[in-house]
């Protein structure tokens, strides 16, 4: 795929979300039954999706945005540019505050989230809004070589 600068992030949105509600449908949720898909562009311009998926034993069962974020890093990259999520939700879904977590571990303060219901995006938000003043890897310069 080409490079991202090629390509506007609000061109891309509907990549993201068809990608995002693509794998949505894959999603095992036999005991919220609240799929929820999610979709990452990287700078280099390529998409990469997760799902949801639940486990008998609750703790151990793994959201769509960790999902996308595995596939991204087993791809070899490393960088979250813009990521979206969709779930059935009335309300407006957004990350749940592991994934915050997790999604800022790859993101800077304005990288973009877009929270979608079925019907297309509902909320964009930056990563600083989502989860202000948070904590990442830039914390721990000169603490871990």
């Amino acid at each position: 795929m080409s490079n991202m600068a090629e390509y506007p992030v609000e061109h891309r949105v509907s990549e993201l979300f068809a990608a995002a509600k693509a794998v949505q449908k894959n999603a095992y949720a036999p005991y919220s039954h609240f799929p929820v898909g999610a979709a990452i562009l990287t700078p280099s311009g390529r998409i990469h999706a997760g799902c949801n998926v639940e486990n008998a034993a609750y703790p151990v069962g793994a959201c769509a945005e960790a999902g996308a974020i595995a596939a991204m890093v087993a791809a070899g990259e490393t960088a979250i540019s813009v990521i979206l999520t969709i779930c059935d939700s009335i309300e407006v879904g957004t990350c749940c505050g592991g994934c915050r977590q997790r999604v800022r571990e790859f993101a800077t303060a304005d990288t973009l989230i877009y929270a979608c219901g079925p019907d297309g995006v509902r909320a964009v938000f930056t990563m600083e809004q989502l989860l202000p003043t948070s904590f990442g890897p830039e914390n721990l310069n000169g603490f871990v070589s």
